[in-house]
């Protein structure tokens, strides 16, 4: 006889319970099945009790059992998927092993599938007329769960966490590529995704007794399940509605929002006036400047490329630079971050993997350099006695905000500094404080595969600040990309001859620029346009005399000539490195940072 139906049980540290309920499983499927129709597999996921050795003795004893071990822990839903890849059923089942729903609903869920009536069947403890009795600590949580799946996620089911499910397996297996979670949101991923694709799905009463006492916990259930909940909303109601078309209109109203906004307080040929008055010779000088940062980019991303164990040449990096932020220009959510990943993977064979390592390190650096450019000036501003009296004719509510953006300022350059402190202690430590810190505040088992998801991110920035004089270089490196950047500012700023002091002038240019990027890292628009100069023009605003036509000037020519110097350079690299934009942006939508080689 071939096997029809195979049931998983999941199983992690259940040396309790795991032998009674594997032999409850066998005589409950011994009432309906015939012997040799149905196999029970141990999915045993990463345990650190007896209960490998317990499942592995019963199924030495019981050819109807298998045994599927994992050395490492997998998740609740990877272990699942592992264990129905291997099983043999075409009705695949599984239940949780605390037995908490009533096995004598065992047949009704196996053969609503096995018959071919419906191609998933699942109990349900919330249907009218049959709801559990459950602890108010446990109900709450789970209603409101339950509530979010189908407010946002369009699921007509009422409970998609009760741990009873049969699958049929050419659906679940149509199913799996588009799964992404890997622990406990796997299954209401698959009822959703189902229901999506017009599959049959059957939700029926089960009577159940809520097992061990447990309590709302803040990684499991907002970090975890909140953000899967956001995560799959995003991916089936927004992202298939993203074309390039909707993703450049959407950009372009953002543009024509803030612009229309901005005019009812600054007049727009006014903006034209000072634009076309602009000292050509400054602007020359600055898109020189900003010219010099490129290769600069290229060295710290080679330097980053080689503490993660590659070597390559600094233009052809730069040219892979340019690409990727010719890329983020075209396209907002900041898609040029994957077209660099994707351009490293085809000319130089660096894995995926490593090519998103490499721009997560760049990314913090990054961020760390601004804030921390931003705070120490006005550390300098503050010891010099900059306050609301020198800040010209500008109202009270200005000076007030201008007042609290410098609080904010020195809060984040804080935090960055902290941030930054953390990692150079990380490396030192042998503690682990990504997982310390996140057991500390969850008991759950989901804290492991939060905590290991951090772990990858931090471990290949520990790389890089492993030794003093990488992340010295690197540190250096960023530096001088961002003070370019701040320069190249300056020098458009100095060409509608502004009169400000010279302190003054290079202080509040400093900061205008590192708001104004600080900005633009919120990927609502291409490339930040609209982001930037507004966050450029309010700071300038603020603290100085300079009227707003000016300033709006200044920071539209700033912007002006670094991203159209962005997109000749990303075309000329596409052309010398043989890319297709258009291709590297469809592709690397496919791409995910985790993914292996």
């Amino acid at each position: 006889m071939s096997v029809e139906v195979s049931v998983v049980l999941p199983a992690y540290n259940e040396e309790a319970t795991i032998e009674q309920t594997i032999h409850t499983t066998l005589d409950t499927l011994d009432s309906f099945l015939s012997k040799g129709r149905y196999e029970v597999l141990v999915a045993e996921d990463g345990c650190d009790d007896n209960t490998p050795k317990i499942a592995a003795r019963i199924a030495g004893e019981d050819r109807r059992v298998q045994h599927v071990h994992s050395d490492t822990r997998l998740g609740r839903g990877s272990a699942l998927e592992r264990a129905f890849r291997i099983s043999s059923g075409e009705t695949l089942v599984y239940f949780d092993t605390d037995l908490a729903t009533d096995m004598s609903h065992l047949e009704e869920l196996v053969e609503s599938v096995r018959s071919g009536e419906y191609d998933i069947a699942t109990g349900s403890r919330w249907i009218p007329g049959n709801v559990a009795e459950r602890p108010a600590k446990r109900s709450i949580p789970s209603r409101g769960f339950n509530t979010l799946v189908r407010f946002l996620l369009d699921s007509k089911l009422q409970d998609h966490q009760c741990g009873f499910k049969a699958f049929d397996r050419s659906v679940l297996f149509a199913l799996l590529d588009d799964i992404g979670d890997e622990h406990w949101f796997w299954d209401t991923e698959v009822l959703v995704r189902a229901q999506e694709r017009g599959y049959r799905v059957k939700e029926f009463p089960v009577d159940w007794v809520p097992g061990e006492e447990t309590k709302v916990d803040l990684v499991r259930d907002v970090f975890g399940m909140g953000s899967q909940i956001l995560r799959c909303w995003w991916e089936i109601a927004v992202q298939p509605r993203i074309t390039r078309g909707v993703t450049i209109a959407g950009g372009s109203l953002l543009v024509l929002v803030a612009v229309a906004l901005m005019s009812l307080y600054i007049d727009p040929s006014a903006v034209v006036e000072h634009m076309s008055k602009a000292d050509p010779w400054y602007i020359a000088g600055a898109t020189l400047v900003y010219l010099v940062s490129w290769p600069l980019r290229g060295l710290r991303y080679r330097d980053i490329l080689q503490e993660l164990g590659y070597n390559e040449g600094i233009w052809f990096l730069t040219g892979a630079v340019f690409i990727s932020q010719t890329g983020n220009l075209v396209i907002p959510a900041r898609v040029g971050d994957a077209v660099r990943a994707y351009v490293v993977k085809m000319r130089r064979k660096i894995p995926y993997a490593s090519g998103f390592a490499s721009l997560a390190v760049e990314r913090v650096f990054d961020l760390l350099t601004i804030t921390v450019l931003a705070s120490a000036v006005f550390f300098v501003l503050a010891a010099m006695g900059i306050d609301a009296g020198s800040l010209g004719s500008i109202s009270q509510s200005r000076r007030d905000s201008g007042q609290t953006a410098i609080v904010v300022a020195i809060g984040v350059g804080l935090a960055a500094i902290l941030a930054l402190v953390g990692i150079i202690a990380s490396v030192r430590s042998d503690r682990n404080f990504v997982r310390s810190t996140i057991s500390a505040i969850s008991s759950d088992s989901y804290a492991d595969y939060l905590a290991s998801v951090i772990e990858r991110f931090t471990s290949d920035i520990q790389t890089v600040a492993s030794t003093p004089k990488s992340f010295a270089r690197i540190g250096a490196s960023s530096v001088g990309i961002w003070i370019l950047d701040v320069v190249t500012a300056l020098l458009v700023f100095a060409a509608f001859n502004v009169q400000l002091s010279l302190i003054t002038f290079v202080a509040v240019g400093f900061f205008a620029v590192s708001v104004g990027n600080l900005a633009k890292v919120l990927p609502l628009s291409p490339g930040g346009v609209g982001l930037y100069e507004g966050a450029f023009t309010l700071i300038v605003v603020m603290f100085t005399p300079v009227t707003g036509p000016v300033a709006v000037s200044a920071a539209i020519v700033d912007h002006a000539v670094k991203n159209v110097l962005t997109v000749i350079g990303g075309i000329i690299s596409t052309l010398v490195l043989n890319v297709s934009l258009t291709t590297a942006v469809e592709e690397s939508r496919n791409i995910e940072a985790s993914n292996t080689d």
